[in-house]
């Protein structure tokens, strides 16, 4: 089983939810994050449900725990903080809607992983991450 690494949470985030996001590396160099938004159900009413994203800007050096801008000339480590801004990009990857708590989503996350095909290669300060 693959082991998410939470990297950073954040109760406030610039992403179109009013719940934490969560950020979590993987050992293939991923970012992902992980937040709940609310959904109208059809026949009226609302449910939660999960997403769980890959985020473009950033890369996880998974030994070492340290989070890596992508497309940046140095490959210095970052903040994790840095994760959450007004310009984030990342791309969904799945949505959950029969989940009841982000321990259930979190233990999708290895499930996930495992799932996406297309798998980035970024290169940190230590070497090359690579699937």
């Amino acid at each position: 089983m693959t082991a998410a690494k939470l990297i950073h949470t954040t109760p406030a985030s610039y992403l179109p939810t009013a719940f934490p996001v969560h950020y979590y590396g993987m050992p293939d160099g991923k970012v992902y994050l992980l937040f709940s938004r609310f959904y109208r159900k059809e026949g009226g009413g609302s449910g939660v449900e999960f997403v769980f994203a890959v985020h473009k800007d950033f890369a996880f050096d998974y030994k070492n725990e340290v989070v890596i801008a992508k497309g940046k000339p140095e490959k210095n480590p970052v903040f994790a903080e840095l994760l959450d801004n007004d310009h984030i990009h990342y791309e969904i990857v799945k949505i959950m809607r029969n989940l009841n708590s982000y321990g259930e989503a979190v233990k999708q996350l290895s499930n996930l992983n495992n799932e996406v095909i297309v798998i980035p290669t970024a290169i940190s300060n230590t070497g090359q991450i690579s699937a």
